[in-house]
């Protein structure tokens, strides 16, 4: 890979990646809050029903950033293999992991879209029974994020450690993806073990936005490259 080249990659990771925080807080937060009501299944799923544009909007978003980690998992593997071939792999397939777990996810939306269809088949059950089914699959999608969130917890920590060894791109921000690491598996080993502390856990999890510098530095500063190219002479 030229000079050109990883410059390109590194700029397009951080751009990449930023667009996919952006499309997340739209499709993963902003449009779910306004259509979900923890706690009330009618309500919400007559939010749905109302807004199911909306919904199916989120699905749209959350389908775009499978597309977009697929890419960013390739990306990521080439700009760090220099430092360890094998913990850059290993930090690889645990984002396919992830991306997986998240593809599959997504039917437990599509499923909440079945149940709400109106479907002739669908009068066997009272709204109630339906209202309920649809608030069981959302909750089972809220389950799986924290399956993910675990495979994420992994990648980032493989990251962080790479980009703190690497040479090429500033150790404080291989700090920042290990401290987000850790608050991605506080988050989703806390919600599991105790639901009970939901709010604490959640909490602990938004410090995990920390790790948007590292994308930030991407795209305004890049990477060095004569110290990557040392590392590629090292590992060849």
């Amino acid at each position: 890979m030229t000079t050109q080249e990883i410059k390109k990659t590194a700029r397009l990771v951080g751009g990449l990646t930023l667009l996919m925080a952006v499309i997340a807080i739209i499709s993963m937060i902003f449009l779910p809050t306004n259509l979900i009501v923890p706690g009330d299944a009618t309500t919400t799923a007559t939010n749905i029903m109302a807004s199911e544009g909306a919904f199916r909007t989120s699905i749209a978003g959350n389908a775009v950033i499978l597309l977009i980690e697929i890419v960013l998992t390739v990306m990521l593997y080439v700009l760090l293999k220099p430092v360890n071939k094998t913990l850059s792999m290993i930090a690889a397939f645990s984002r396919l992991a992830m991306t997986t777990i998240q593809g599959i996810n997504l039917l437990n939306q599509f499923f909440v879209l079945l149940l709400l269809s109106g479907a002739g088949y669908l009068t066997v059950f009272e709204p109630a029974q339906l209202h309920a089914l649809v608030q069981l699959f959302l909750n089972a999608h809220e389950y799986a994020i924290l399956i993910w969130g675990l495979f994420f917890a992994l990648h980032l920590l493989g990251i962080g450690y790479l980009v703190y060894k690497s040479g090429y791109i500033p150790k404080t921000l291989g700090i920042l993806l290990i401290v987000s690491s850790l608050c991605y598996l506080i988050q989703s080993f806390g919600n599991i073990i105790f639901p009970q502390y939901k709010e604490i856990f959640t909490t602990i999890g938004f410090i995990s936005i920390i790790e948007l510098a590292f994308p930030l530095w991407l795209v305004i500063k890049g990477v060095k490259v004569e110290k990557w190219e040392e590392r590629v002479l090292e590992s060849a």
